[in-house]
């Protein structure tokens, strides 16, 4: 990965560990030219940045999909609540000029789509066979349900699901990352991988 794009994703809002990041840019590198790489739940772009080098790297794609209106946890009185990604006239989060800042300082705009929707909503009418999943959306579990349930069978054999924030430890963390890995580990479609931190990989059959 190279230190320019590297230093965009250290300075980027968000929290994905380097460790996980530089784990995403080797499966996006390895399974680009299998189909398009999606990752649903964009933020300020620091997972785009891996995604992106990767894709770029084997003549791939990157699909951002994100509303940018935040996560449950990203509202305001929440923990993870931002004010700099506040839009005081909509009075709701808006974290795509974030993104768009990121992916052009990372030379990533030719290389990646932003596709500002609500994730279910796009993968009704998104029809071809992607390379690698990677699920980082709203962490409630009817959230990151309906994310499995809608990209998931547009994951073409071969191809990589990877999940972040697994938790196994409630008291470190939401159940509904891991609880769509394990569900996902015992579907038998997919061939579990060495994790990453709290990044789960997962091979599809």
């Amino acid at each position: 990965m190279d230190p320019q794009a590297l230093a965009v994703a250290h300075a980027c809002k968000g929290f994905l560990d380097e460790e996980e990041g530089l784990r995403l840019h080797e499966l996006a590198r390895a399974h680009a030219q299998i189909g398009p790489i999606v990752e649903i739940g964009s933020y300020c772009g620091k997972s785009a940045v891996y995604l992106g080098t990767g894709a770029r790297a084997a003549n791939g794609t990157l699909l951002c999909v994100d509303h940018h209106r935040g996560s449950e946890e990203n509202q305001p009185g929440w923990e993870h609540h931002d004010t700099d990604t506040w839009d005081t006239e909509a009075k709701a989060m808006d974290t795509l000029p974030f993104l768009r800042r990121t992916l052009r300082l990372a030379g990533l705009e030719q290389h990646a789509m932003i596709v500002v929707a609500q994730s279910a909503v796009l993968a009704k009418i998104w029809s071809t066979p992607i390379g690698m999943l990677f699920i980082d959306g709203g962490h409630s579990f009817e959230a990151a349900r309906g994310d499995y349930d809608a990209w998931t069978p547009k994951i073409a054999p071969g191809g990589i699901l990877a999940i972040h924030d697994l938790f196994p430890n409630p008291a470190d963390g939401g159940q509904a990352p891991i609880e769509l890995y394990r569900h996902a580990c015992a579907s038998g479609a997919y061939d579990e991988l060495p994790t990453t931190k709290t990044l789960g990989v997962l091979r599809r059959r």
